[in-house]
């Protein structure tokens, strides 16, 4: 389209508004500036509002995530120093329980602590294990004669020793009046690490 013919289309539009009242101009300017701003917030405006809408969601969503995740994380902490605290607990408990390789020292400590302490060993005799959880028992039958002070002392000596040493179904005979011997009949038990099969892979390994 020419520029004359643009202006001669655009004059007649420009009269008519001339000939409106000043009430009718404010009005169509108003009305008019309404459609441009709908326009502007509908194209412009509104497509802002919505993403900003859907990253306040996203956000909302992310922060319950993290909140859930130091939650977890906090668990997670409490159960790992649980698990140190068993697992040191553990390693002392094990420290007292001698392997399989050094029962027979262990015991052998104890028939001399035995021999040291004064006593005489009428009997001595391991009895089979009696397995547990992670350990096994090992009750030794024995008969002794001896005197209270020598008894005392063996007793102190099996509690002074670093392996566990438990001395059960005591029974004290003072028939024998004239030498003021005791004849003592009783169980000591003693304990075993029970390795589990990885760890005697390992060791033979």
């Amino acid at each position: 389209m020419k520029k004359g013919n643009l202006s001669s289309s655009i004059e007649p539009v420009f009269q008519k508004i001339g000939q409106l009242s000043k009430l009718q101009r404010i009005l169509i300017s108003a009305v008019t500036m309404i459609i441009i701003i709908a326009a502007f917030v509908y194209f412009f405006c509104l497509p802002n509002l919505q993403e900003i809408d859907r990253l306040k969601n996203e956000i909302s969503k992310t922060e319950k995530k993290l909140a859930e995740t130091k939650e977890k994380a906090a668990d997670l902490e409490a159960y790992r120093a649980k698990m140190e605290a068993a697992r040191a607990k553990f390693t002392v408990v094990s420290r007292a329980l001698p392997l399989k390789d050094e029962v027979p020292s262990l015991l052998t400590n104890v028939s001399q602590a035995g021999k040291d302490s004064g006593l005489s060993f009428l009997l001595f005799e391991p009895k089979a294990e009696i397995k547990k959880d992670f350990y096994a028992e090992i009750p030794v039958n024995m008969q002794l004669s001896g005197g209270y002070h020598d008894l005392g002392e063996f007793f102190d000596e099996l509690s002074g020793m670093s392996r566990i040493v438990n001395v059960r179904h005591f029974r004290l005979d003072s028939s024998n009046e004239e030498t003021s011997k005791l004849n003592i009949d009783c169980t000591a038990e003693t304990y075993k690490f029970i390795e589990s099969s990885g760890n005697e892979k390992n060791n033979n390994g």
